[in-house]
């Protein structure tokens, strides 16, 4: 279950889109790699598509992993399972993302919201809280989002299923401070790298909040970030991180 670390334990290592460094983000062989690798868990990003199937994609369209200009929430999920990006892999259905990672691990799902209407908000919280409820996965999921009024709209829709405040650096002020943190009240909070030091962590987790970093690959960012007792380490590359953490 996702839970703060208690002194001593280290923080949880989370695959970012699975073990990215290592395998095409986002597929079930980044999950897969990142399950073998050791990871506590992962985080994946979802859309809806034109037949509202929810898919486990990064950007709105296809441009940059398979070289084609259609959108994700314009076109049918049976023309998106066609398409093929590098190594030969395609693009899963949450459904099948969360069978890749096997029972036992986290699974930090991110709503890709910052482009889309309350309407659609709407749309992609009901369909992603379906999928969890069907796979019985409410006990190692995690929903996060950049956008407050997503995050607000899946604890309305789950409660029972813990949600995180996404903030980056190039977010105006309010949202890069997590200023509306105290409103929306999450389980956790998860901050860009260069927005922590020890004493913002310390803070926030005072407040109560589960605190987890991305995107952190650099040996001595994680061994920092261990240091500041951060919760969760978003990494692309599961395996070293942990080999580092563990040789120091």
């Amino acid at each position: 279950m996702w839970q703060p670390r208690r002194p001593g334990e280290g923080p949880l290592i989370l695959g970012h889109r699975g073990a990215s460094a290592l395998e095409t983000e986002n597929t079930v062989a980044a999950f897969g790699r990142a399950r073998r690798d050791g990871a506590d868990g992962v985080e994946l990003d979802v859309l809806l598509c034109a037949t509202g199937e929810v898919m486990v994609f990064h950007d709105d369209d296809l441009t940059r992993l398979a070289g084609r200009p259609d959108r994700i929430a314009d076109t049918p999920s049976a023309v998106l399972r066609e398409v093929m990006l590098p190594g030969g892999t395609t693009i899963p259905t949450l459904d099948e993302a969360l069978e890749a990672c096997g029972p036992q691990m986290l699974v930090n799902v991110e709503l890709k919201a910052a482009k889309i209407g309350r309407p659609a908000i709407a749309a992609l919280v009901e369909a992603v809280a379906r999928v969890v409820e069907r796979a019985g996965a409410g006990g190692r999921v995690l929903v996060s989002s950049f956008n407050p009024w997503a995050v607000r709209s899946w604890m309305g829709r789950a409660p029972a299923v813990p949600a995180a405040l996404l903030f980056e650096s190039g977010s105006p002020l309010p949202l890069r401070r997590a200023w509306l943190a105290p409103w929306l009240r999450p389980f956790a909070l998860h901050p860009e790298l260069v927005l922590c030091n020890p004493g913002r962590v310390a803070a926030w987790k005072r407040r109560g909040y589960m605190v987890s970093v991305w995107t952190v690959d650099d040996p001595a960012a994680l061994r920092a970030c261990r240091a500041m007792a951060v919760d969760g380490l978003i990494t692309n590359d599961p395996g070293r991180a942990r080999a580092v953490l563990s040789s120091s």
